[in-house]
């Protein structure tokens, strides 16, 4: 989004360094990603960077008050609580399109805020990638608040282990290795020493949790939290022995309820310029008559599983839940992005953390995704190139 960067990344690009950069990030833990990094990472200017922050601010009023608690009490699904909630998430991201505003200058516009772990290993690995096979100027960093690599994983180390012994604290999901996001749970073990684990594979006596490891039954004393609730579900057919419903001798870091508190359900609670109207479906009392100009989100969902862009009346007459949708302004992104084969769209996530008991969150890295369809996301830009995972270096 630097214009004189962009044009010399991709003047000095090659096929050569693409294929480094990727075989650079397989080879850190002998693990290559099923997903596609993109060739590129993103430059963003400082003009940006101080709008993100002020949008990260904004909404962060929000969830900070003293009420959010009372506000989003709805939000967790009726039999899906899970006790010993923290009184606030650990774990905060938001999402923002890049767009143009009415003048043609660069703005952020929030799709999503989740109170839910990203890809906070796989960011600065990616990162240093970027970094080790690529000219990336010395004053452009994907970390904030003065961060260098080892004070960032410090402070996840901090955060995660809370004080316990690695072999304690485990890393949880729905069968991890067959998640497309396992690079980072293989490099939060590397790092850390956590354990991931699939929730099939947790043994519980009375209210204590154990894993079995060479033979040696573990006790655990907290929880990494991964699992999307909207996966397990599903997935029915797991047989487990332990169940997040029930009190258990763990602590959790990134407590479950926060995925519901913090999410889409949160988004008609908040009002900025970098908001797009958000709106209960259950609440409205017509449909807008501009039906194009909105997308229905369904509240607990991810990966854009269930969402539905191109609307019209029949779409939402034909919800029989509508209590579990809102309906949300399009965000137009803006191809922001040259590469040799036109323009790529761009999204920013925000990584946040939320220290025990601190006032606020802060902002510690980022995520950027390029896309070239209709969508952010893998199946709306397969076969074509310059898109995927990737990364924002902001100008200092």
């Amino acid at each position: 989004m630097i214009s004189t960067l962009r044009q010399k990344f991709n003047a000095e690009f090659s096929d050569q360094k693409y294929a480094a950069l990727q075989d650079w990030v397989a080879g850190q833990y002998h693990y290559r990603a099923p997903f596609r990094i993109a060739e590129t990472p993103v430059f963003v200017s400082r003009d940006l960077r101080r709008k993100l922050y002020e949008a990260c601010e904004e909404i962060t009023d929000v969830l900070v008050r003293p009420d959010f608690k009372e506000l989003t009490k709805e939000a967790v699904l009726h039999g899906q609580e899970v006790p010993d909630e923290t009184p606030h998430t650990t774990f905060l991201q938001m999402d923002f399109g890049i767009c143009r505003d009415e003048n043609g200058e660069l703005t952020p516009q929030l799709i999503e805020v989740q109170g839910f772990p990203s890809l906070y290993f796989f960011q600065d690995l990616v990162a240093r990638a970027y970094r080790a096979n690529y000219d990336i100027p010395e004053n452009y960093t994907h970390l904030f608040g003065d961060y260098d690599t080892e004070a960032y994983i410090e402070h996840l180390r901090r955060i995660i282990l809370g004080g316990h012994d690695p072999e304690n604290v485990i890393l949880l999901e729905v069968e991890p290795h067959q998640q497309v996001t396992e690079i980072d749970f293989v490099a939060c073990k590397a790092l850390l020493g956590v354990e991931y684990l699939c929730v099939s594979e947790l043994k519980v006596t009375g209210d204590d949790v154990f894993y079995i490891k060479d033979g040696r039954k573990i006790q655990v004393h907290r929880i990494f939290n991964r699992v999307i609730f909207d996966e397990l579900i599903r997935r029915d057919d797991l047989k487990r022995e332990f169940f997040f419903t029930k009190h258990h001798n763990v602590e959790w870091i990134g407590h479950p309820n926060w995925f519901f508190r913090i999410s889409k359900f949160t988004l008609p609670l908040l009002k900025s310029q970098y908001v797009p109207e958000s709106r209960f479906l259950n609440k409205l009392d017509k449909f807008p008559d501009d039906l194009h100009n909105y997308v229905l989100k369904p509240l607990y969902s991810f990966a854009g599983t269930g969402v539905i862009i191109n609307l019209n009346q029949y779409d939402l007459e034909s919800i029989e839940d509508p209590e579990n949708y809102i309906l949300q302004k399009k965000v137009e992104y803006a191809g922001v992005v040259d590469t040799p084969d036109g323009p790529a769209k761009c999204e920013i996530r925000m990584l946040m953390l939320w220290d025990e008991g601190a006032p606020r969150p802060v902002i510690v890295n980022n995520l950027a995704r390029l896309s070239k369809g209709q969508m952010v996301g893998v199946r709306y830009n397969k076969d074509k190139t310059w898109v995927g995972g990737s990364v924002g270096f902001f100008e200092e």
